[in-house]
C-alpha cells in the first residue's frame, strides 16, 4: 500500500514539471545530492497540480511532505525500498495524528499540510537515521517549532501553497540530521505552555495524538485523488457525476438552478463563484459541480481558459450552503449534496459521505496507475513512465531506492 502511495506521489511531481511554478521551482531550487534540497525540489513539485493524497481526519496531504523527505535521504544513503517504505509508514503516522489534533479552527488560518507535515518528515528521517529516543523527540520538536503555512495566499492565487510543502519535507530532515548531532530540541512542542496547541490552536484535541495506537495505519485511511482539484470539492463532484446522465437527458439547458450543502470547510475554502483562473477554478464548488455536470468528467481541461469561460453560465446558477449534518460528521467523513432544479420544477438528488478515492471506495491499482501514467504524459514523461511505475512497484520487494530515476 505505501508503494502505490509513493507511486501517486511521484507522479504528481513528474506531472507538475510543465506548469509555472513547476518551472520556477526548477530553475531556482533545483534537485541537488544534498537530502534536504532535493526534498524541497520534490515535495514543492507534488502539491503542484492539486492531485496528491489526502488523509480527511487531519486534513493534511501527507504524501507531499513524508514521501519527498523519506525518498531523499533514503536514496542518499543508498537504502534499500522497504527502509524507505516502513518509514513513510511512520512520517504518514505522525502527521496524521498531530493533524487529528489541532482542531477544526485551526484549518481557517493555518494550511494544515504545512503545520503538521514537518512532525511527518521529521519521524521518517527519524526513522531512516535510527536516532534514539532522545534525538528523535529533539528532531520533532525542532521539526514543530518550524511549522507555519497560512492560508492568505488563496484570495491572492498565489504560488505560495508550494512553498508549505517544500518547506515542511525539507524541515524534517533537517531537524532530524540535526538531533542526530546532538542539537536539542523542545520534548513539549505540542503541549507547552509556549507550544504548538497554545499558539497554532484555538480547540486542539491533544488526546487525539495517542488515541486508538492500535488503529490500522493512518496510511490506510488516507484518499487518492482522482480528480485534480482540491479535496473539498470532491464529495460534490462525486455526486454531481452520478446525475450527469440524468441532467443530460433532460439537456443541461434546462437547468434553473444547482444547490450545494455541504461542510463549513468547504465553504471556507472553496466558496468562488467566478474564479479568474485556472488555480482559482480548482478552488470552486461552483465551476467544478457544472463541470460534473456538463461533462460527466473533470480533467486538467476543465480549467483552463476554455473551460471556464465554457461552464460560466452554468458555474453561476450554482448556489452553496453549509449543512448542519454534514458539518457534524467532518472531518471524519466529507460529505455533500447537489440538488439539481430543473425548469419545469423537477428536482435531481445526490447525496454523499464518502466518494471515489476514499478508503471505502478506493483507487484501485489499474485505475492508479492509468492515473501516475497520464499525469507523466502530460508532461512529456511518457517514455520514462513505464520504468517509474515499475521501479517503485518493486520496492516492496527490497529494490534499492536509487533504482528510481526521479530526475534525470
Amino acid at each position: 500500500m505505501a508503494a502505490l502511495f509513493v507511486l501517486d506521489t511521484i507522479a504528481c511531481a513528474v506531472g507538475a514539471a510543465y506548469t509555472m511554478p513547476g518551472r520556477i521551482l526548477g530553475k531556482v531550487t533545483p534537485p541537488d545530492s544534498r537530502a534536504e534540497r532535493y526534498a524541497f525540489h520534490f515535495g514543492g513539485m507534488a502539491h503542484i497540480l492539486e492531485m496528491d493524497d489526502l488523509h480527511r481526519g487531519s486534513v493534511t496531504h501527507p504524501g507531499c511532505v513524508v514521501i519527498p523527505a523519506a525518498f531523499a535521504l533514503a536514496r542518499e544513503l543508498d537504502l534499500s525500498g522497504r527502509a524507505f517504505l516502513a518509514a513513510v509508514l511512520a512520517g504518514y503516522e505522525a502527521c496524521a495524528r498531530v493533524g487529528m489534533a489541532v482542531g477544526p479552527k485551526h484549518y481557517r488560518v493555518w494550511h494544515n499540510t504545512s503545520t503538521c507535515g514537518p512532525f511527518g518528515s521529521a519521524m521518517a528521517a527519524a526513522e531512516l537515521l535510527g536516532l534514539n529516543e532522545d534525538q528523535a523527540v529533539w528532531a520533532l520538536g525542532n521539526a514543530g517549532t518550524q511549522s507555519c503555512g497560512l492560508w492568505e495566499f488563496l484570495d491572492a492565487g498565489a504560488m505560495s501553497k508550494h512553498l508549505h510543502t517544500a518547506r515542511a519535507a525539507e524541515a524534517g530532515i533537517v531537524a532530524a540530521r540535526l538531533a542526530r548531532e546532538g542539537f536539542t530540541g523542545p520534548d513539549r512542542i505540542l503541549e507547552g505552555k509556549k507550544g504548538f496547541f497554545r499558539g497554532l490552536c484555538l480547540d486542539p484535541r491533544p488526546d487525539a495524538v495517542l488515541a486508538d495506537a492500535k488503529a490500522p495505519w493512518q496510511l490506510r485511511e488516507t484518499s487518492i485523488k482522482p480528480w485534480p482539484c482540491c479535496r473539498h470539492t470532491h464529495p460534490t463532484i462525486d455526486a454531481a457525476l452520478a446525475l450527469h446522465d440524468r441532467v443530460r437527458a433532460e439537456r443541461v439547458g434546462s437547468i434553473w438552478a444547482v444547490h450545494v450543502e455541504t461542510y463549513r470547510a468547504a465553504l471556507d475554502v472553496c466558496d468562488r463563484s467566478a474564479p479568474a483562473d485556472a488555480y482559482s477554478a480548482r478552488f470552486s464548488l461552483q465551476h467544478c459541480v457544472a463541470a460534473a455536470l456538463a461533462d460527466g468528467s473533470v480533467t486538467a481541461s476543465s480549467f483552463d481558459n476554455a473551460g471556464r469561460q465554457r461552464l460560466a453560465l452554468l458555474a453561476n446558477q450554482v448556489s452553496v450552503a453549509e449543512d448542519d449534518a454534514f458539518e457534524a460528521r467532518y472531518p471524519t467523513a466529507w460529505g455533500s449534496r447537489v440538488v439539481v432544479v430543473l425548469s419545469n420544477g423537477e428536482k435531481l438528488t445526490e447525496t454523499r459521505d464518502q466518494c471515489k478515492g476514499d478508503p471505502a471506495n478506493p483507487v484501485n491499482e489499474t485505475e492508479l496507475v492509468a492515473k501516475a501514467t497520464a499525469l507523466m504524459a502530460a508532461a512529456g514523461a511518457e517514455a520514462r513512465a513505464e520504468c517509474l511505475i515499475q521501479a517503485v512497484l518493486a520496492l516492496p520487494g527490497d529494490a534499492p531506492v536509487r533504482s528510481i530515476r526521479l530526475y534525470q
